[in-house]
């Protein structure tokens, strides 16, 4: 009598195939956030060192003793509460006014036909490649002639001419992925345009809303060139040009890497508690957009 032969189940070899697969994304993931998060370590571990640990060799990971007393120093040593509130205030109507603007304009193209739409939003899209240097100079004429310069106007009323084309081709995709049932079915009902627009469309568009928020919040809070270009007032400076210039002053006597690092890490602790805070719209609004459209 012959022994039954042994048949290897496909299924159970493509699933740990997969698996496999799976450890090998992972494991490289891991390996490619945990390259990227070496500054960062490196940055909050040199903010809690005495200057006698800061060229020390080989480098120390956790500082011993931890001085917590470095941030409070740093953030006394210049009126760093008002740049605090510049830089909130400014970052605060920018990006109000870039989301709104990009909404209103995105709507526009995805949903109303007129002529020349096509051809205008190529134009508007094309203003993408146009480097930011190109525009310095006729942009601070402009508000040179209006005497808007030391003030916070150029870096917040700007910001309501649609400075992001890239945020209005993220919304115009998600306007066009909602079917035009649902705004025909409300105009029926007697909704006007502007309700339709506020109480329908901007809900169904939240995670793309979202996710232009947090870049907008980004760019907004570490506009080291506009504020540069603009302030001369020491007290209008916002947080991003404090630090430079407080970086500039400690480098007078000798480099306290510390405390610079310090108010670095306080620089980019609300852009990281925005993103984790928001990172499922995030994601969510810069993938669904773009494979919908």
């Amino acid at each position: 009598m012959s022994s039954p032969t042994y048949t290897p189940n496909p299924r159970s070899s493509t699933q740990n195939a997969d698996v496999l697969v799976k450890i090998f994304v992972y494991a490289m993931l891991i390996i490619f956030a945990g390259i990227v998060l070496i500054p960062f370590f490196w940055m909050l571990s040199t903010s809690l060192k005495s200057p006698s640990e800061l060229f020390v060799h080989p480098p120390r990971w956790i500082p011993d003793p931890i001085k917590w007393s470095n941030y409070p120093d740093a953030w006394t040593a210049l009126p760093f509460n008002r740049f605090l509130i510049n830089t909130v205030y400014t970052t605060l109507l920018a990006m109000f006014a870039e989301i709104t603007t990009a909404a209103i304009v995105a709507y526009g193209f995805a949903r109303f036909r007129f002529p020349g739409r096509n051809v205008l939003f190529l134009v508007l899209l094309s203003t993408m490649m146009l480097p930011g240097i190109l525009t310095l100079i006729p942009k601070f004429i402009m508000w040179r002639s209006v005497d808007r310069i030391d003030t916070f106007t150029p870096l917040t009323v700007g910001a309501w001419f649609v400075w992001g084309p890239s945020f209005v081709f993220l919304l115009r995709q998600f306007f066009l992925s909602i079917p035009r049932e649902i705004e025909e079915a409300a105009i029926l009902d007697g909704a006007s345009v502007p309700r339709v627009f506020w109480d329908i469309m901007l809900p169904l568009v939240k995670p793309a809303l979202l996710a232009i928020a947090v870049l907008s919040f980004q760019g907004n809070w570490n506009n080291f060139e506009g504020a540069l270009i603009y302030l001369n007032t020491l007290e209008k400076y916002p947080m991003v040009l404090g630090l430079q210039f407080f970086g500039a002053s400690l480098s007078r006597e000798a480099p306290q890497w510390h405390l610079m690092m310090a108010m670095s890490t306080l620089m980019a602790a609300p852009i990281l508690v925005l993103f984790f805070m928001a990172q499922k719209y995030f994601i969510e609004g810069l993938t669904v957009g773009a494979v919908k459209g």
